[in-house]
């Protein structure tokens, strides 16, 4: 049995609001990255770069991070980006639910040997759970829950689109 935490139109807003907090952090720069971890964090990428493009003259790039979410040691982390190089460029690093910090902290991995400007991290939900040292800076919806408990976010799914407690 699901409960739904937040709606399609309740989950947008808190998209936007967190782009407008992006923005309002970089305004400065000239472009910026966002990098969405693959499944619902890229879709939450897709649309903080659709807001971004409505709101702001920053350019805004894409990449994608894929990898196993699953995997018990440090995997190998596919980047797929419109961009070739990150060197001194600010990034976002995005993904829907941040649980243990165990997969954004996997997906720093290929930006630590890069001189990057700035890199910072966007969820949709944090559940408060820490046990890695990655904190976000950018949440939507923050959320203390049991271990037995799992969040999802759906965003590629129009219909069903919204946050859900399980």
């Amino acid at each position: 049995m699901s409960n739904q935490l937040l709606n399609q139109t309740e989950t947008l807003q808190k998209i936007r609001r967190i782009a407008y907090q992006i923005y309002e952090q970089n305004f400065d720069e000239s472009s910026l990255i966002i990098a969405g971890i693959n499944g619902e964090g890229y879709h939450f990428a897709e649309i903080l770069v659709k807001e971004l493009k409505q709101i702001s003259a920053l350019e805004v790039h894409i990449a994608k991070l894929s990898f196993d979410k699953q995997a018990t040691e440090q995997p190998d982390i596919k980047i797929e980006s419109e961009v070739n190089t990150f060197h001194n460029k600010n990034i976002v690093l995005c993904d829907d639910v941040l649980n243990t910090g165990k997969t954004l902290a996997f997906s720093l991995r290929p930006f630590l040997g890069i001189p990057l400007k700035k890199i910072q991290v966007a969820v949709v939900v944090d559940r408060n759970h820490p046990r890695y040292p990655v904190a976000a800076d950018y949440v939507g919806y923050s959320l203390s829950t049991t271990l037995n408990e799992h969040i999802q976010v759906i965003l590629g799914d129009s219909e069903k689109t919204g946050v859900y407690l399980y």
